[in-house]
């Protein structure tokens, strides 16, 4: 079951199984324009690659999605393309691998470990926190939109 709040332009969400942390991306697909850019943030095993697979579903990708930590971006086609960076394995943020032109591309770019990269991002963009519950398999899923367009986005998805 996920449960929805909202507290000064943050949206949070729980999820108690990686169904949800799946089914809570998949919704979000449906609200993402060219260019959206999100930016997921948590701890090993978090869920973060889950989310990602939800996305991928909403925007009817069907190849296997898996987290890009070797070969750093992955690109899928689907109603819009998806790029699924991951950034961890970076050793320095003046690695030119071309980032930025996937962040005003045509498709919806997903990160990572975005820290690894900050300097490179978009001012504007939605960062997507995952958390570990207490409880097994239970995450806090906490969206906070930087810039006009995520919050909208926001508010739109809170109003489905």
């Amino acid at each position: 079951m996920i449960v929805k709040g909202n507290a000064m332009n943050t949206f949070t969400y729980k999820s108690h199984s990686p169904e949800e942390t799946m089914a809570v991306g998949q919704a979000l697909a449906h609200f993402f324009h060219p260019g959206d850019v999100i930016t997921l943030e948590g701890d090993l095993g978090a869920g973060k690659t889950h989310f990602t697979k939800g996305i991928a579903k909403g925007l009817g990708i069907t190849r296997v999605v898996n987290s890009p930590t070797f070969t750093i971006i992955k690109e899928y086609k689907g109603l819009l393309p998806l790029y699924h960076m991951d950034a961890y394995r970076l050793e320095s943020e003046e690695e030119d691998l071309g980032f930025e032109e996937y962040f005003t591309g045509e498709g919806i770019t997903v990160v990572e470990w975005p820290s690894k990269i900050e300097s490179i991002l978009p001012d504007e963009k939605l960062v997507v926190t995952i958390t570990l519950g207490e409880e097994a398999d239970t995450r806090s899923i906490r969206f906070t939109p930087v810039g006009n367009r995520y919050i909208s986005l926001c508010k739109e998805f809170e109003n489905r």
